[in-house]
């Protein structure tokens, strides 16, 4: 049996500090509602859209989580990010209308899809939300120097404790525990996007586990000590991480 859609309620909604709401005014924000689609369902490791295919929504997560990744034509896979509740997803098919990566589903969960047509038209209408799509936009520049930083010239420790640290700061925006948190994707994923080897990840992991700065358990995450994290990034980092 199908499940019965959930009404998009953006107003009440506990994500719209993150989400397209951020800073309008309440009766913007139902006007954006009138726009957003009913919530979608998706099952672990389903597809909620594959490179190439034309962009008529962005996705907003609603709960759950998703990876997104390249296949080369050989089949092999590059993950270039993950997405949590708050977040949108769709921003790269803006350019050409067409996506240019393919987005799965890490687990059971939910997204608000927000039709571009009348996105862009809404947008005329509420300023607000005009300068909210370019915080996103910046949001995920910003994400992508992150990510940038993160893969260059970095050890393995440094690179899965920064990783950590940036997941981290995302479940902290979310009002969620900032030193306890699940790890919905797969190692091998992790290993993918790090540029690491499953095995590299998990002796990393068992050695920040060693020295009793993390507690691992299965998929869950514990962060006993989170200035030690801090300090094998800080050194290789510089700055302040974006990604929230």
């Amino acid at each position: 049996m199908e499940p019965t859609p959930i009404k998009a309620s953006c107003p009440d909604c506990r994500l719209s500090e993150l989400c397209l709401p951020y800073g309008l005014q309440r009766d913007e924000v139902k006007q954006l509602a009138t726009i957003v689609k009913n919530q979608r369902l998706l099952q672990f490791d389903d597809f909620l859209y594959l490179l190439g295919e034309e962009c008529r929504c962005l996705y907003a997560v609603k709960s759950g989580s998703f990876r997104s990744f390249i296949a080369n034509g050989d089949g092999l896979e590059q993950t270039i990010g993950f997405y949590l509740p708050g977040e949108i997803m769709g921003l790269d098919a803006l350019q050409h209308d067409r996506f240019s990566c393919s987005t799965i589903a890490l687990e059971t969960s939910t997204v608000c899809e927000v039709p571009l047509s009348r996105l862009n038209s809404l947008c005329n209408e509420i300023p607000g939300l005009q300068m909210q799509m370019m915080r996103i936009l910046g949001k995920e520049i910003a994400s992508d120097h992150d990510t940038i930083v993160l893969l260059g010239h970095r050890t393995a420790i440094e690179r899965v404790a920064t990783f950590l640290l940036m997941l981290s700061q995302r479940y902290a925006a979310l009002g969620f525990s900032s030193t306890t948190f699940n790890l919905s994707m797969r190692r091998q994923d992790i290993a993918n996007f790090l540029g690491l080897t499953i095995e590299t990840v998990s002796r990393q992991l068992a050695e920040l586990s060693k020295q009793g700065i993390i507690t691992v358990k299965q998929r869950i995450i514990k962060i006993n000590d989170l200035p030690s994290l801090k300090t094998i990034v800080n050194p290789c980092a510089g700055q302040q991480l974006t990604t929230a």
